[in-house]
């Protein structure tokens, strides 16, 4: 079955509820997004949202990669050479992560809807549901408080705070959150960065007994020989996310000493579902667990990332937020969310559906 059709579009999904973390504010969510229509009328999608931060791509960047003109090598070739149309697609973009994204997850909707299953099912599925945390921005105690309360009423069983700016109120932050809402909940942090070894440290120890189940880059991106000197107990704590964009990467940390115990894939930052699995596939056979991420995203893209988390044993965490603050989105459907549980559905490929 024949690749008849491209589009490309960007639209502004919205944010209902502004946040800040270590480096930035976030009260926008811009989106590219990739529909691709087979010969029979099947129809694929995908989205993107680059973190140029991270990753040193912005939607700009992403767009221009997405032109047309890039896209005619895909145009007349058959789905069913899945594997091949993913390999062209990574050598074609090598510096737009969220471009390769948006045409990968687009190419993998396709075609399990012209297999008519699940990705997950294609994929291999290992996961029937998890939790997912939802995320509090740097805010102080009080509206941190406020915001987990809110959470937790809504079923969530897992909360996730961005902490790195200031360590004596990160910790008070912890602190405060346990004495008002006790420990029927897991509270995991994300330091954005922010902390130096030292503060990393102390912050673990300080800690300890409140059951923080683990601490999301700390360090520096570069600082990967500093995060393998930290203590054993703390670097099986740390899950690396800046300092993890691809599967080179992903050797480098395992490489002994080993910089840290979980791996936090995102699919903007390595290009998509295929290079999210082999990542995750060097993590299985290093012992090392998974941590899926996301950026403020459509519906669409955080489904692909669940799907892809779902297929993978060694998945133990996510953090797929990214669609639940968002004003509005282009697509229905996608992911189950009960209570804080997510499900993938039973529908072919990512079961979403354009609106209009």
């Amino acid at each position: 079955m024949k690749i008849k059709d491209i589009k490309i579009w960007s639209a502004d999904l919205g944010n209902t509820k502004p946040y800040t973390i270590a480096f930035k504010t976030v009260d926008e969510v811009r989106n590219a997004f990739v529909e691709i229509t087979l010969a029979d009328g099947t129809t694929g999608i995908g989205s993107g949202n680059p973190s140029e931060y991270v990753v040193g791509e912005n939607l700009t960047q992403t767009l221009e990669a997405l032109q047309e003109k890039n896209l005619e090598f895909l145009v007349g070739r058959d789905i069913r050479e899945m594997k091949q149309l993913a390999f062209e697609v990574w050598q074609k973009f090598p510096k737009n992560p969220a471009a390769r994204a948006a045409v990968d997850i687009a190419l993998h909707d396709a075609f399990t809807k012209f297999l008519d299953i699940p990705l997950v099912k294609y994929l291999g599925q290992k996961i029937q549901s998890m939790p997912t945390s939802n995320t509090i921005g740097i805010k102080n105690v009080k509206e941190t408080l406020k915001e987990t309360d809110d959470y937790l009423k809504q079923g969530f069983k897992a909360i996730k705070v961005k902490l790195g700016k200031d360590l004596e109120e990160d910790i008070e932050r912890m602190v405060k959150m346990r004495e008002q809402f006790g420990y029927d909940y897991t509270i995991r942090i994300d330091a954005n960065q922010g902390y130096d070894s030292a503060q990393t440290i102390a912050f673990y120890q300080r800690t300890k007994d409140l059951k923080i189940e683990l601490i999301e880059q700390p360090l520096p991106a570069r600082a990967v020989s500093e995060m393998k000197a930290l203590p054993d107990e703390v670097r099986e704590v740390i899950a690396a996310d800046e300092s993890l964009i691809s599967p080179v990467h992903a050797l480098d940390l395992v490489k002994p000493p080993r910089a840290c115990g979980i791996f936090n894939i995102k699919l903007m930052k390595c290009g998509g579902v295929s290079q999210g699995l082999k990542i995750a596939d060097i993590a299985l056979h290093e012992g090392i667990d998974l941590f899926w991420g996301c950026n403020d995203e459509s519906i669409v893209s955080i489904t692909a990332a669940l799907h892809a988390a779902f297929a993978c044993s060694n998945t133990k965490y996510i953090d797929l937020d990214g669609s639940l603050d968002l004003g509005n989105d282009v697509v229905k459907g996608g992911f189950i969310l009960k209570d804080g549980i997510m499900y993938c559905s039973d529908k072919p490929g990512l079961g979403v559906e354009r609106i209009g």
